[in-house]
């Protein structure tokens, strides 16, 4: 309820039909699942912010999505908010900038200064996918993952994960070879899942950056073979991030970590399993992609109130 209250005081979603099929996702069972050691405040500022995310990605499935300066000239705006301007009047606007606020509010300041380059990241993405989408065509698989990694924006449930379990891990071991790798496959793992369940929902509105269409498409091979390569993907990072895992102990030893910065390197793992898995169960039920071509037809755009800044 305490979501469902935020999302239209801040005028994110509106009364009716946007906000029936809003509630239809569940973004408290998402939050629930991906971030379960969170509570109170915390847990209600990564639903929140789980919200943020699906609502503005669906006000590009429409003609800001094909409009590459547009698209640059609205999250120009918000990006703006990471970096101390003063927010805009509209719903997108008001709403990250409490995001932000909440968020960074006691904040280690190193914490703030890697999530706003984030936030950076996953604003100025959309444009790069805007471009893709004219393109009409899959880039090649490097390509593709520097834009899929930031419109993903599955860097930032990871940095709000640690916020809401109160971590601080160490800097030597956060950029250590094995979390950063183990990060970067927690980020791909998910992106590359919601690729396969949301193939139908984005084929149909043109979207390019889409692993099955990009393996499809530099491949020239099936449907059917594109989405075995896909889970192929997923599968080789899984096992990766769990050999890798295993090297963690040793390496926090190596570093002369304190039982306490070893309990905090233990936790930032958590996390991002948590987030793995988490997601995967949510994006298997929310009726954001079971039911979406039901309530959405391809042919409109895929919100039903535009909340973009002017």
């Amino acid at each position: 309820m305490r979501n469902l209250d935020w999302v239209r005081h801040t005028g994110l979603v509106r009364e009716g039909r946007s906000l029936d099929w809003y509630a239809s996702w569940d973004m408290p069972r998402l939050a629930a699942y991906g971030f379960p050691y969170a509570q109170g405040p915390a847990l209600d500022l990564c639903t929140d912010a789980m919200a943020f995310f699906f609502v503005f990605d669906d006000q590009f499935d429409g003609p800001s999505g094909r409009d590459p300066a547009r698209s640059a000239a609205v999250c120009r705006q918000l990006i703006g908010i990471v970096h101390g301007c003063v927010p805009g009047t509209d719903a997108c606007s008001v709403a990250f900038a409490d995001i932000w606020a909440r968020s960074t509010d006691g904040a280690h300041p190193a914490w703030a200064a890697r999530t706003a380059h984030e936030w950076e990241y996953y604003f100025a993405a959309q444009a790069h996918e805007a471009i893709n989408r004219l393109r009409g065509t899959p880039g090649d698989m490097e390509s593709y993952l520097q834009v899929r990694r930031g419109v993903a924006g599955t860097d930032l449930p990871l940095s709000l994960g640690e916020r809401a379990a109160g971590l601080t891990v160490p800097a030597a071991a956060f950029h250590s070879p094995q979390l950063r790798i183990m990060r970067q496959a927690s980020i791909d793992i998910t992106l590359m899942c919601n690729d396969v369940y949301s193939l139908e929902k984005e084929e149909a509105r043109g979207d390019m950056d889409n692993l099955v269409l990009v393996v499809e498409h530099a491949r020239h091979c099936t449907r059917e073979e594109a989405i075995a390569a896909a889970r192929r993907e997923v599968k080789d990072r899984c096992l990766r991030f769990q050999e890798l895992a295993l090297q963690v102990p040793a390496m926090c030893l190596q570093l002369g970590l304190t039982a306490q910065e070893r309990a905090a390197v233990d936790s930032y793992i958590a996390v991002m399993t948590s987030w793995i898995s988490g997601y995967h169960a949510w994006q298997t039920q929310t009726a954001r992609y079971t039911s979406a071509p039901h309530v959405l037809p391809s042919q409109s755009p895929g919100y039903f109130d535009k909340v973009l800044p002017t």
